[in-house]
């Protein structure tokens, strides 16, 4: 049992009648008891909580009044941050002292629990105004706390006559051990959220770094491409640059959309061929892509992989100056797995293409990234055109 500090009474005289009537009040305290433990466990609003403690609290002490005093320190008391039975502008607003003539602040700084059944006859403490005001003639208050810090105390009131004990304290203290343990939860998931926070916003300028880095990059391979004499290595070079400005594009994406850890498939492609057509000079380029997310890792995979079909598709498929389409879709299919179709009408593979032996960077890259992603990569030949088809599993972690 807790340490009291409590008004003594004469003891009552025995009353075999009461027995039954206390024994379903002390039932029905625990059942109280138990329903606020099930509504601690599964409720996250932690004002929810409180304000459902003070109504619990009081419906099992048979009062009308109950507050949840939360400690303010440096000598501003208490701040009524929740209740029941109070007049109109008391909770979130009302403050009390924590000064140990109080007895909030007696029961808050010994941590002992202190009952007042007589306050108008009180002469350890001073009777707080608020009480004074609302009619009180008894009352209960029990610290709240954890094993790291005080918090405040819950305290039950009344205007009615009888008396407060130790079984009465017993049940209190049950409410004020739970809610120790969520407030002290509450902070800990804030504190968790914060730092969630934070490491989103430390990985998107990461993201928006690199996209500056490599633009760089691109820039100087950009330079060397334009002062080198020797037509072939231009062109490596200017490829080189291609590529590395999609990375940085991709980047770019992930840095502007804000994401971090999952990206819409769906918007992030649309966008990627929009540009991809922009940079062409007649060849359209669509896309079709069931909703769906996925990681940012694998995003960017993807993206690269549409990339470097489309440019190829651009650059290959179709003489310079003709018209054409490329469609790219990526379907979502029941068990998890996507499909990745890009098509185009040109002029179609040449006869003796042999995905296995050819030494074209771009297919090496095409067929590196397909089985990073977790497919076979497969080359069609249309009645008009090409089709690569890529079936790969949709990632379920990073």
């Amino acid at each position: 049992m807790s340490e009291l500090e409590i008004q003594q009474d004469p003891p009552p005289s025995p009353d075999r009648k009461a027995a039954p009537k206390e024994l379903a009040y002390r039932l029905r305290q625990q059942r109280i008891a138990a329903d606020f433990g099930y509504f601690a466990l599964k409720t996250e609003d932690l004002d929810e909580l409180l304000q459902e403690a003070t109504r619990l609290a009081a419906e099992g002490l048979d009062t009308s009044f109950a507050k949840y005093l939360r400690h303010l320190g440096d000598g501003s008391g208490f701040l009524v941050a929740a209740g029941v039975g109070w007049g109109a502008g008391v909770v979130g607003h009302a403050t009390v002292g924590d000064d140990m003539e109080s007895p909030a602040g007696y029961a808050f700084h010994t941590e002992k629990a202190v009952i007042s059944n007589h306050l108008s006859n009180e002469e350890r403490f001073r009777t707080p105004a608020l009480l004074i005001e609302h009619g009180i003639k008894r009352a209960l208050n029990v610290i709240i706390r954890n094993e790291e810090r005080r918090y405040g105390v819950l305290e039950v009131d009344t205007p009615g006559e009888g008396q407060f004990d130790e079984a009465d304290v017993a049940f209190l203290e049950s409410f004020a051990s739970m809610l120790g343990v969520a407030i002290q939860r509450g902070e800990r998931e804030a504190r968790l959220r914060e730092a969630i926070r934070h490491q989103e916003v430390l990985t998107l300028e990461a993201s928006h770094r690199v996209k500056n880095s490599l633009s760089i990059v691109a820039s100087l391979l950009s330079m060397q491409a334009r002062a080198t004499g020797n037509d072939e290595a231009a062109r490596a070079l200017q490829d080189a640059v291609q590529r590395v400005q999609t990375v940085a594009s991709l980047h770019d994406r992930l840095w502007r959309s804000k994401a971090v850890r999952t990206v819409h498939l769906d918007k992030f492609l649309h966008e990627l061929c929009e540009q991809v057509m922009a940079a062409s000079s007649g060849v359209r380029v669509t896309c079709r892509v069931d909703s769906v997310t996925v990681f940012t890792e694998q995003a960017v995979n993807v993206g690269l992989l549409v990339n470097e079909l489309t440019t190829n598709a651009i650059k290959y498929a179709f003489d310079e100056g003709a018209t054409g389409t490329i469609e790219v879709t990526v379907a979502a299919l029941g068990d998890g797995t996507l499909l990745l179709f890009v098509d185009d009408d040109g002029k179609g593979l040449p006869a003796d293409f042999d995905p296995s032996t050819a030494s074209s960077l771009g297919v090496r890259l095409i067929t590196s990234i397909s089985r990073q992603l977790g497919g076979d990569p497969k080359w069609e030949r249309l009645s008009q055109g090409t089709r690569f088809a890529l079936e790969f599993p949709l990632a379920s972690r990073p």
